[in-house]
């Protein structure tokens, strides 16, 4: 939703700045400048990445327009079940989380969480894990090595879709040229006609310029930017999930161990200690 205000604020500014210095719509609308530019930038983006790339850009595109999913409640969610599977080795020990680790959606345990149940990647991350621990005597340090290299990764292929359309606004601007070129080889052309004529020729042609770097800085841009900020939150849930679990590991009790997972969190989604406290007593917070 911010997309779209976002979206208007620039619309409303610079046509509306246009129109109030005295400026034509009319003048702006030059079809051709825009199939030279978009098509041009598509053309681009196809060859330039892989299918593979291509299909995660798309897919991820209307991810833009809706909010966050990594809200407060989502980590009281994802703190509080790592309480009850910690709590419940403590008390039956590892393998009593053995049938939960392999089929986690007939987990009662875990079928409290749908929101969290949903999440392939979440859920196959916390399951290795825990199949890991189960499966016999762990080095702390060699388990926090391969979370390390596996969050690493996750990151990584987050940013693909973010950075291919970074790509494409960064060369926005250079194709906008391109347009404003091919314009004034056709204004070239026509240098018989009258001034009226030439004037509007001309005119349309600085109409690349300016909509290549409009698209650039005013739509495409922004969208790399938020995809680049939804991959960044959503490796911060796999960060807490390897804190809780080497904090297990390394023999803190669950309560101490989810309070390790909650201070990494970023200020704006961490729940307070009585929050925690009260969630994973069963309480409800305040």
């Amino acid at each position: 939703m911010l997309v779209i205000v976002g979206y208007l604020i620039v619309i409303l500014s610079v046509l509306g700045g246009f129109m109030l210095h005295g400026g034509s719509l009319g003048a702006l609308f030059q079809p051709f400048e825009f199939l030279i530019i978009a098509g041009a930038a598509l053309g681009a983006f196809v060859c330039g990445n892989s299918g593979k790339v291509v299909k995660a850009s798309l897919k991820a595109l209307p991810q833009t327009l809706k909010g966050s999913n990594f809200t407060k409640q989502r980590y009281l969610d994802l703190l509080a079940l790592l309480y009850e599977i910690l709590n419940k080795i403590r008390r039956e020990g590892l393998m009593s989380v053995e049938g939960d680790i392999e089929e986690p959606h007939e987990s009662p345990m875990l079928q409290k969480y749908p929101a969290l149940l949903a999440d392939h990647h979440l859920i196959e991350f916390l399951t290795d894990y825990l199949r890991l621990m189960v499966s016999g005597n762990l080095n702390p340090l060699e388990i926090e090595a391969l979370m390390d290299q596996e969050n690493e990764t996750h990151h990584h292929e987050a940013l693909i879709p973010a950075q291919a359309i970074q790509r494409v606004a960064d060369g926005l601007p250079a194709f906008g040229i391109v347009a404003a070129v091919m314009g004034v080889v056709n204004v070239m052309g026509s240098v018989g006609e009258p001034p009226s004529i030439l004037g509007g020729k001309i005119g349309a042609a600085l109409v690349g310029t300016f909509v290549g770097i409009l698209l650039a800085y005013g739509f495409v841009g922004p969208l790399g930017s938020v995809l680049q900020q939804k991959a960044d939150e959503s490796s911060k849930q796999f960060e807490c999930v390897k804190v809780v679990l080497l904090a297990s590991l390394n023999g803190y009790a669950p309560a101490l161990a989810v309070e390790f997972g909650r201070k990494i969190l970023f200020s704006t989604e961490r729940p307070t200690f009585s929050e925690l406290e009260d969630t994973v007593k069963g309480r409800k917070p305040a």
